[in-house]
This record gives structure tokens, sequence and C-alpha cells, in this order.
């Protein structure tokens, strides 16, 4: 019981953290374009962007560990037959991580500068609900297969599986922006649905809690189709 609420702590601290941190990434790219003197240049706000988001996730593990800030991504390792979680300490380490997410949102907009707040802000939906329940609904299908993959059948170094989850991120990132946001994470939406008063609308229930989780279980289950879990070896009793 004790190990499940270390979890649950060590993942609201880190999805807390995240949501401060990753508010920022523009006023961080906007910052590093001025000081590099790279306006103009197409690609050096994508290049900036997937680099903060490499470092950052490097530090992340470094002082977080096993912690995670995405409800989606602990259920599809569960579902995958990964070891480690349970229907138990999953159903305490969910709400953690939203209740992480909407104290980042709310310490984020509370501490900014005012002339930063117009920077500052969470997935909104940017088309109708339906179609927006179906782009998350694939991308957090994409997300959640490129993150199992890399992971659990990527490159050994974790440098090397740090940068490829960066750079899948923002790839389904800039793929998504036009459509939900996107979150590809129930509780950062959460968090900033929170922060908006709108976290208990049917929209946001439909397109970033149900599709979040229905794209991201369902590459969890393809995964384990293709690379089945081992099963655990029988122990041979011993004869008398």
């Amino acid at each position: 019981m004790m190990g499940v609420v270390k979890s649950a702590i060590g993942d609201m601290l880190m999805t807390f953290s995240w949501v401060v941190l990753s508010a920022t990434f523009g006023i961080q790219t906007s910052a590093i374009i001025s000081a590099g003197d790279f306006q103009g240049i197409t690609w050096a706000p994508l290049v900036i962007l997937t680099s903060l988001i490499f470092v950052y996730v490097s530090i992340f593990t470094v002082i977080f560990g096993s912690a995670s800030f995405n409800p989606t991504g602990s259920a599809a390792f569960y579902v995958a037959g990964i070891p480690g979680d349970t229907l138990f300490s999953l159903a305490i380490r969910l709400p953690a991580q939203a209740a992480g997410a909407a104290g980042g949102a709310l310490a984020i907009m509370e501490f900014i500068p005012e002339k930063y707040k117009h920077m500052i802000g969470g997935p909104s939906l940017q088309v109708d609900v339906h179609t927006g329940a179906i782009a998350e609904t694939i991308l957090s299908f994409g997300i959640t297969f490129a993150v199992l993959l890399i992971v659990l059948r990527g490159p050994r170094r974790l440098l090397a599986k740090t940068f490829l989850l960066a750079l899948a991120t923002i790839s389904f990132v800039v793929a998504g922006s036009k459509y939900t946001g996107p979150a590809m994470n129930p509780a950062i939406a959460f968090g900033w649905a929170y922060m908006y008063s709108s976290h208990n609308t049917w929209d946001h229930i439909y397109v970033y809690w149900i599709s979040s989780f229905v794209g991201a279980l369902s590459a969890a289950l393809l995964f384990r189709s293709i690379f089945p879990p081992p099963r655990p070896q029988k122990k041979k009793q011993k004869k008398a």
C-alpha cells in the first residue's frame, strides 16, 4: 500500500512540474529565437521545441524515476502486459496525476507575469466535437504505440530513447495542433480545463478522456498482439 501511495505522490509532483514547465515552452522558444537571431528560419521553432522536450524529459527521468504524468500511458503499459501496476494502483495514481495537473495550471497562471499570460495555455478544441474525438483517438493511438515501441523495443541507451520520444511527441503535437491542441494526455487536458471551469463538460470528457483512452488502450492491445509479454514460468515442485 505504501508503495502505491509513494508512486501516486511521485506522479502528482511530476505532473504538477511538467504542466508548469511545459506551459512556458512557447516563452522559452521565443526567447531562444530572439537571442540566437533565428527569426525567419522556418525550422527553428520545431528544432528548439524538440530540444527543450529532450532536455527536460531527461532531467525529469533522473529526478522522478519511474513516475508518470500521463494516465493513458500508465494504463497502456498495464494493458500491454508490462509488470508494475495493478488496477488498484492505477485507480490511485490516475486521480493523483489529474490533481497534479490542475495544481500546475493554477500555479503557473497565478505566478507568471501578466505580459506572458497570453502565451500560456493548454489544449483546446479547434474543430467540432466529433472531429476532435476522432483526432484525439488517432493521435493517442499513434503516440502510445510509438512510446511502447521506443521504450520496450527501441534502443538500449536512455538518451537515444529520450530523443526518439521527444521527436515522436513533437511530431504528433504538430499533427494535432489544428484539431485538439492536442493533449494526448487526459490529466494535462483536465488541468487546463479545470483552470477555465470546463473540466466537467461533456465535450471535455468525450474528447480528452474517453477518446484518449480508447486510442491509447487500442494501441496497447495491438502492441501486445505483436509483442506478447513473456509468460511467467511455473516453479517446479521439488520431489520429497
